[in-house]
């Protein structure tokens, strides 16, 4: 294997998920049938024991697996941190996954066999297993997450995004199921730093399926952990983050898309119409109230997110400090 240039790189970002959950993911990667990787794992100011646990594996294994971190030890969010990982990579592909979740045995081999054979494709993805039963006595039964596009299939740009942007946030793939093109990442410029927590993955695959081809994949090869300390999940808790329901994250993004496709000359009348319907109930919110969802309605489904959020963390076995990367 030329340890100069892998094939793939892998980036882990992590913020005290818990030195198992990160072991775990370690574990996975280098588990991976395709041997051609390398392992960045990058330490976004974490005070927990999984610094050690990153540190010590960066020792082990020099040569394919390095540590990062940020000057002073600091916290600069998931989408800093990715592009600091993604800076050190040297492979032609890269590939993500977060300190919680795991990759099944073939997830590096299938992509990168993908993205060999298609060389229009800038990024390849697939469903991911909504993953619960990683803890005894699970609340829920594990479930393959929905494409809502044609699997086996290389979509040309901007259909993907169309196809995002329609469903209303729905049907989006995981970050931990993403491999893409090195040089597609470095011509977009990565990951937007002023997005931290939720949508971060969903501004950089706007920034990718607005420009370049994509493949979709029926094979579900990633393990997306469910648990209360996942940042989807704290941001349920404060109202940041509604699956389903108008919320501030959502039309932040919506808004900062809009300006984005415009000032890359990408927003043409059908993407133009398609985000205004999407942009209608922030921008018409007693309209909404009226004709799309009650109030009542919607502070009621709020109050249901909740309870099941915090139901669920009593059935869930806790990470040892703040939430992880989501």
């Amino acid at each position: 294997m030329n340890q100069q240039e892998p094939r793939v790189s892998v980036v882990i970002i992590f913020l005290n998920p818990g030195a198992n959950y990160l072991l775990e993911a370690i574990a996975s990667v280098r588990s991976q049938s395709h041997v051609d990787w390398e392992l960045i794992l990058v330490d976004d100011g974490s005070s927990d024991d999984s610094s050690a646990v990153a540190r010590a594996a960066a020792a082990a294994e020099p040569a394919r697996i390095r540590y990062l971190e940020h000057p002073g030890h600091a916290n600069l969010g998931m989408s800093a941190a990715r592009n600091l990982g993604i800076s050190a990579a040297r492979g032609r592909y890269i590939a993500f996954l977060d300190a919680d979740d795991t990759y099944l045995p073939d997830r590096l081999a299938h992509h990168v066999a993908i993205l060999d054979a298609e060389p229009e494709a800038a990024m390849v993805y697939g469903p991911y297993l909504e993953w619960y039963s990683w803890q005894p006595n699970a609340a829920e039964d594990d479930r393959v997450s929905p494409l809502g596009v044609e699997a086996e299939t290389t979509h040309p740009a901007p259909d993907i995004l169309a196809a995002f942007i329609t469903s209303g946030g729905h049907n989006l793939p995981g970050i931990c199921s993403l491999t893409v093109r090195r040089e597609a990442v470095a011509a977009v410029g990565g990951f937007e730093p002023d997005f931290r927590g939720c949508y971060e993955d969903q501004v950089f695959l706007s920034k990718i399926c607005s420009r370049f081809a994509v493949h979709v994949t029926g094979r579900c090869l990633d393990r997306y952990r469910q648990h209360a300390a996942s940042c989807t999940a704290q941001a349920a808790l404060t109202g940041e983050y509604l699956p389903g329901l108008p919320h501030p994250t959502r039309e932040r993004f919506l808004r900062w898309l809009q300006a984005y496709l415009a000032r890359e000359g990408k927003l043409d009348a059908e993407m133009r119409r398609a985000i205004q319907r999407e942009l209608w109930p922030y921008d018409h919110p007693k309209a909404f109230a009226l004709v799309g969802l009650p109030v009542l309605q919607t502070k009621f489904a709020l109050k249901r997110l909740k309870r099941e959020v915090i139901r669920r963390s009593t059935r869930v076995r806790q990470p040892s400090a703040a939430a992880t990367a989501d």
